[in-house]
């Protein structure tokens, strides 16, 4: 008598074992000489079980872990239109995607709505612990009397409803693999890479959200989220939400001239950078050409001193005097607004905060200091603060509502990142500025153009169904219906 075919999870991957009749399902399999059975990867369970499925496969499935929650969830806030169309989008996907929206467009309220369509053992990953406790706040106030676990940051929980950073989840993406139907990856931008990709690939998980501002990576490896997360199912910029779920605001770029002696000596570097450049021919605008002349700055020393120059060129366009004055104007004719000032080094950071005595916050600066600093900017104790490039990201800043970028990357995620920290609505009207202080005819020109990207509801209805493949419904909710969940 025939042995029923069983599916079982293995570190990360599926083993499929006696081969079942029909053909469908060998597209997913490898065949494992070390074990002699047919191994799937983890990240295919899902098609699997419907390829399984479709040939009318008896098999026993003894590869999930996850189990369906009670999210009985404390929701106070209406969702905005961006926000239902977003999960509308994803639940037209078949629970699998990316949305892209604007920081302060509510991201992790739309990912805990998207709990709520799929309640199910959850896992979210994150790139730094500020913001894994500060999910971990979110949900437990969004769900009361469900356990929120932690892995990161010397937490080892393993809950229903956890929250990782990446590096955490990709030490144990092997263990987590099928414990959780639901992978929302938060700043999604990070999965891709050698080490984080694993989250993903060894996931089970039938529902997979990434959530992000801007989800190209200079690696062109963004391309890889279509497997690892589904593709780009809904996108809004801050533009667009502007004046609706973000507060209006307005870019005012201002010009500085650099003074003759940086002008005379900006001129000789870039010169002395060029020669080089055009001598080994390399150019910088093409898809290699920093690569390469990266490269070539390290083979001889005619290479180190372009670069050297390059370096030079680049501080005294970042750091020009000039700029300094135009910030003295802008703190003047805005005070008492609350105000962010970002810098693109920590030289110009220490700098601003010693000459006009502000706070400053830099990688460097403990944890402790930087959360009291910016409890106190909250409070309206400090009315500015200069940072660096740490604020970018995965910290919870209090609002503000003036920013003046005076120095930055070519990352259009970075300006948008920095643009968002002014964008929340807050209590009360108001439009954002942000200042970005450009020094003329240099480089920065060039790289700014580059960057710029241009009462409470009734709850949703949540799936019950318990069985073993609840993750594959019969039918997908359409507009109207989702709509319908609010009124």
């Amino acid at each position: 008598m025939a042995r029923t075919p069983t599916l079982k999870f293995d570190r990360g991957t599926l083993i499929l074992h006696p081969p079942p009749r029909g053909k469908a399902w060998i597209d997913y399999a490898v065949w494992d000489d070390r074990v002699e059975r047919f191994r799937v990867p983890a990240n295919q369970y899902r098609r699997l079980v419907e390829a399984l499925k479709t040939d009318g496969v008896s098999f026993d499935d003894q590869v999930q872990g996850f189990e369906p929650l009670t999210l009985n969830a404390n929701l106070t806030m209406t969702p905005y239109a961006h926000q239902r169309e977003a999960l509308q989008a994803w639940i037209d996907s078949r629970w699998c995607g990316v949305v892209v929206l604007p920081t302060a467009a509510g991201k992790t309220y739309l990912a805990q709505l998207a709990m709520q369509t799929t309640p199910r053992s959850t896992l979210i990953t994150v790139p730094t612990l500020d913001l894994m406790h500060q999910w971990y706040a979110q949900l437990e106030a969004a769900f009361p009397g469900v356990e929120i676990g932690l892995l990161g940051g010397g937490s080892r929980d393993r809950t229903s409803v956890l929250v990782a950073t990446y590096d955490s989840a990709a030490i144990h993406a092997e263990t987590l693999g099928n414990q959780y139907a639901l992978l929302i990856c938060d700043e999604c931008h990070h999965l891709p890479s050698d080490f984080n990709r694993v989250i993903a690939e060894y996931s089970i998980a039938p529902y997979r959200l990434g959530l992000t501002a801007t989800p190209d990576r200079a690696d062109g490896r963004h391309a890889d989220l279509d497997t690892l997360l589904g593709p780009v199912v809904y996108a809004k910029t801050a533009a667009e939400l502007s004046g609706k779920a973000l507060a209006p605001y307005e870019i005012v770029p201002i010009k500085v001239p650099l003074s003759l002696a940086e002008r005379d000596r900006y001129s000789t570097l870039i010169q002395q950078r060029n020669d080089f450049l055009q001598k080994s021919k390399i150019w910088l605008s093409s898809t290699q050409g920093w690569q390469r002349f990266v490269q070539a700055s390290a083979r001889s020393p005619a290479g180190r001193r372009a670069m050297l120059a390059h370096r030079e060129a680049k501080n005294i366009a970042l750091g020009t005097a000039g700029k300094l004055k135009i910030l003295d104007q802008l703190l003047d004719q805005h005070y008492p607004d609350p105000t962010l000032i970002f810098t693109n080094d920590n030289a110009t950071v220490y700098r601003i905060s010693q000459d006009f005595l502000i706070p400053a916050i830099t990688h460097q600066t403990p944890v402790k200091e930087r959360h009291t600093i910016l409890q106190k900017f909250r409070t309206g104790e400090y009315r500015v603060i200069v940072v660096s490039h740490v604020l970018n990201e995965g910290v919870d800043v209090p609002e503000a509502r003036i920013a003046i970028l005076l120095s930055g990357s070519g990352s259009t995620r970075e300006y948008v990142q920095r643009l968002g920290r002014v964008l929340r609505k807050g209590d009360g009207q108001k439009t954002a500025l942000l200042y970005e202080v450009i020094a003329e005819e240099t480089t920065e020109e060039n790289i700014s153009r580059r960057r710029k990207p241009a009462s409470p509801e009734r709850q949703l209805e949540l799936v019950t169904d318990k069985s073993p493949y609840d993750f594959i419904p019969d039918s997908t909710p359409n507009a109207a219906e989702v709509e319908n969940q609010w009124e």
